[in-house]
């Protein structure tokens, strides 16, 4: 486990209470937002550099519009102990400790040519049932799969790709 993420974990869990205490939702857009910032190889240059301040740094990669008292002293903490860098690792924890919370599972539809609304309707209705949760769906293309798909929900891998199937035949008459 890279050891940023380890960082990044109780400062994400912190976001997580103070967002479940007032917006989560406007908590997700605000940390999306400086995360989105904070990634930038620019931004990161600035925000090694012992010059900067506290609350340029915090300016810096704050969003715009009117501030939020809590999440602006959430952002002076990290800045604080250095960690405004972590923003992106801490997003992508909270995001997740967001899904868990409301039992939502987010799955990558991996197809070798683009899905249709209706195919793709028709999957997220089956995954919900099989998963017993809701299910937000993002998709992808790989010509390489040949056809058929490769579905990524976190913990279930469905692998219905026509090059596994392939595979696997090859593996089957070789052995």
């Amino acid at each position: 486990m890279s050891s940023a993420l380890t960082i990044a974990r109780p400062y994400a869990r912190a976001a997580f209470a103070l967002a479940r205490d007032s917006s989560m939702p406007l908590w997700s857009i605000r940390l999306g937002f400086a995360a989105l910032i904070a990634a930038d190889a620019r931004v990161q240059s600035l925000l090694g550099n012992p010059g900067l301040t506290v609350d340029d740094a915090v300016a810096l990669v704050a969003p715009p519009g009117p501030p939020d008292a809590h999440f602006a002293q959430f952002l002076g903490v990290l800045a604080d102990n250095g960690r405004l860098a972590l923003l992106p690792d801490i997003y992508a924890i909270f995001t997740q400790l967001r899904a868990e919370a409301e039992r939502v599972v987010r799955a990558k539809v991996t197809s070798a040519t683009p899905l249709d609304e209706a195919e793709l309707g028709k999957l997220r209705v089956a995954l919900a049932k099989r998963l017993g949760t809701q299910v937000e769906v993002t998709t992808a293309v790989d010509p390489d799969l040949i056809g058929g798909a490769v579905i990524d929900a976190g913990d279930v891998v469905i692998d219905g790709s026509l090059r596994n199937k392939l595979a696997r035949l090859q593996t089957a008459l070789a052995g």
